[in-house]
Order: structure tokens, then sequence, then C-alpha cells
């Protein structure tokens, strides 16, 4: 879609280049959402894609993956072998259900500042312990876990003129034995539960939902409880008031689905094989 009340396009190219952030402007990076209805409030896109960040980083100690980095260069990573938690990689991009068109074009960044409580990105990153660094307005830095930034159906702790930088992934992390549910209403239609569970060497077990939520929910268990312990854990931690609603689940439905999606996880991760 044309968007025919932006006058300027910026294109910075070092952080120092970033324009003082006005009312009127947006990011530009996939722009599949900017570009899928009208912006009439909108004056001036900064486009990022000429900063370029490299998209993906392996360190010793972290995967950082560039807010600009597009689905289709997440899904193309070549991971090391014992990065057990690798295929959830896969599994989160394919949770768009989208064209290879908008694969291509998509961003990691971008999903998680829509903060949809479907978004797979927030998903994946939220359940291996992902870290967003954001570029503050006024020049400064903050860092805060995936699982906290957003705070709701789109909301996170972004303000005016904030940027995602990146989310940085422990390598730790992604060495952990993990488990993925996802159901939607419509084969192909937008997840109303997504799941992701994940086993420590020690035997911890960390369970993540989204999707039937508002926000991420994380719950951490020292020992794998039995199947009423989860049960009770789930109804305590996760409020009706937190269960989302709209065309593609109501929360009782989505409830349902999020206690039966996380048993199923439970026993896969408890057997040490798929269910």
């Amino acid at each position: 879609m044309d968007l025919n009340t932006i006058t300027a396009v910026s294109h910075p190219q070092t952080r120092a280049q970033l324009p003082a952030w006005m009312p009127g402007d947006a990011w530009l990076a996939g722009g599949t959402w900017l570009f899928s209805e009208p912006q009439v409030h909108l004056r001036r896109l900064i486009d990022l894609t000429n900063l370029k960040w490299p998209a993906l980083t392996i360190t010793e100690h972290h995967l950082s993956i560039a807010a600009t980095c597009t689905i289709a260069e997440l899904d193309g990573l070549a991971c090391p072998s014992d990065w057990l938690a690798a295929p959830l990689i896969g599994q989160c991009c394919r949770a768009f259900l989208a064209s290879f068109k908008i694969w291509k074009t998509a961003t990691v960044g971008g999903n998680l500042c829509m903060s949809l409580p479907a978004g797979p990105m927030i998903s994946l990153t939220s359940s291996l312990d992902g870290v967003c660094t954001i570029w503050k307005a006024d020049g400064g830095e903050q860092r805060i876990p995936v699982v906290d930034f957003v705070t709701g159906n789109q909301r996170n702790h972004l303000t005016a003129g904030d940027l995602i930088r990146q989310i940085d992934i422990p390598i730790a992390a992604l060495r952990r034995r993990t488990a993925f549910r996802q159901i939607s209403l419509a084969p192909v239609g937008r997840s109303a539960a997504l799941l992701i569970g994940s086993r420590d060497a020690d035997g911890s077990l960390t369970l993540t939902v989204t999707a039937s939520t508002v926000r991420p929910i994380q719950l951490t268990f020292r020992e794998a409880p039995d199947a009423g312990g989860l049960r009770d854990a789930i109804s305590q931690q996760i409020t009706d008031d937190l269960y989302h609603t709209d065309i593609h689940g109501k929360p009782l439905w989505r409830k349902h689905m999020t206690l039966r999606l996380a048993e199923e996880i439970r026993s896969e991760l408890a057997a040490g094989a798929p269910s």
C-alpha cells in the first residue's frame, strides 16, 4: 500500500546519523506491517537498512540476532550440532504461515515491536532466554529480557524514538532439549496457543506460554513436576484475565489448549523422546 502522507525518508548509516525523533516518524526495516494499511499519522520514514547490521553473529556465549534480520535469514542459519534447541528456529519461523516473499522481508525485530500475542519470534526468543538491546531515544542503551519486553497485546517497553538493536540468545539455552506445540482454529490460521518447553541438564524445566496469553509467561521448575503439579502451577500463575480473546480463539478454549499442550510438552521432555 502506498503511504501518501510521507514527505521524507531518512537513510542513516550510523547511530550518530539517526535523526532526532519527531511526531509522525516511523522506523522502516521490513515494512510488512507498515505498508499493509493506511498510516495517515506518519510523515517521515527512517530506513534502517543502510545501518547494515550483521543479521546473525555467533560468539562464544551468544547468538546475536539483529533486529533487521529477516525470517528467511534466521531460518537459513546453519546451527552447530550441539544446539539441541535448533529445531525451534524452523518451527517458529513456520508459525508465521507466511509466503516466501514475506519471509524475505519481515524482520525479527519488527515481530517483537508489533508485540502481538501470536508473534512467533516473541515465542522463540523468550523461550530461549533472549535479551533485547534497546537504543534509547536519549542516546542511552537498555537491556531487557524478551519475556519482560512484551507487556500486553501490542504493548511493550519501547517509548517514542526507541529502537531495538538486537536480541542475544545464550548458547547455553540453545543446548537445552526442547519441545514445541502450536495450535490454531484453522489449518493455516494465526496461532491461538504456542508453547515451548525446555529441559536443562540439571533436570530443571522451563515452560514458555505465548499466543494464548496477552504476553509471554514463563514458568520455571527446579525439578520436572507431575501432571497435577504442572496444571496447578499454570492455573496459579496464568489468571483468567491473561488469556487473549479475538476471532482466533476465546479465552476458555485457549486456557484449555494451554493446559493440554503443556502436559504434552511435560510428557515429551520427561520421556526424553517425542511423544
